[in-house]
């Protein structure tokens, strides 16, 4: 990265928007500057309306993100200033939920520790196949405490509890088999893959997205008889909307629908 160089580079092209961690020298890491550029960037996303999908990826080739920066692990300002500068990870993580635009990671290479929360907090994940995954925290006397909430989201509770107090790296391919991706390719074809992926996002209803990523993650916590009470206002709410009009139109006269995002 050169000097005065932003460590979240923000691209908007053809219907994304691209938000690259960008400290590739320090494989990277999750500073205070990284984590507050990230969310600038999504709420950037979020209010402009030719973006319909964020993408996160890390520069490099090597390196979709290592995880907190451990140079920086002491911070200045005192105990509880430091508190609260961890505390905008957890906010990241919930951002990367509650923007109302779909989330894709583009896992370009490692995803350890923080950087594997980024890629379960977005909603699909694509890794090139050298990419490794895992906590290995526990190997620097640490503990991976706020990925966790999302660690045991993906996989059961057996399978967690070894990924944490082991510290294993998994391959992109173990990865893929536990449910933490959703598509493995080699190298040369992650940047395709992401487009495709990307391409079937960017052409539905953005509304609708919005209105069902949010009954998807609210249901998630919430018992099932209250989740099904929930879902079913949320049914009634979208089949008001200018766009489930469209699309039932669109299917009964077998033409594709021409979307108003309302």
């Amino acid at each position: 990265m050169e000097a005065g160089e932003s460590v979240v580079r923000y691209e908007a092209e053809g219907g994304q928007a691209r938000l690259i961690i960008n400290r590739e020298r320090a494989r990277n890491a999750l500073s205070p500057e990284v984590l507050h550029g990230l969310l600038e960037a999504l709420t950037r996303a979020e209010a402009d309306p030719a973006v319909r999908v964020v993408v996160l990826t890390g520069a490099g080739e090597r390196v979709f993100c290592a995880g907190g920066d451990l140079g920086q692990l002491g911070g200045e300002g005192g105990f509880l200033a430091t508190h609260e500068g961890r505390r905008a990870y957890g906010q990241l993580l919930l951002r990367l939920q509650d923007v109302r635009k779909p989330t894709v990671a583009r896992v370009n290479g490692h995803a350890l520790a923080g950087g594997l929360g980024l890629v379960l907090a977005c909603d699909l994940a694509v890794a090139a196949e050298h990419a490794e995954l895992g906590t290995p925290e526990v190997d620097v006397g640490l503990f991976p405490m706020m990925m966790m909430a999302l660690l045991h989201r993906h996989v059961g509770r057996k399978r967690s509890l070894e990924m944490v107090l082991t510290g294993e790296r998994l391959t992109a391919r173990d990865a893929l088999a536990l449910g933490l991706l959703n598509r493995v390719v080699p190298a040369e074809g992650l940047e395709a893959a992401v487009a495709e992926l990307v391409g079937k996002l960017a052409g539905k209803s953005q509304a609708v997205l919005a209105l069902g990523r949010r009954a998807f993650f609210t249901a998630e916590d919430l018992p099932l008889p209250a989740a099904l009470e929930y879902l079913s206002s949320q049914l009634s709410l979208n089949v008001l909307a200018e766009d489930a009009a469209e699309g039932i139109s669109a299917f009964r006269e077998k033409r594709p629908p021409k979307w108003n995002d309302r």
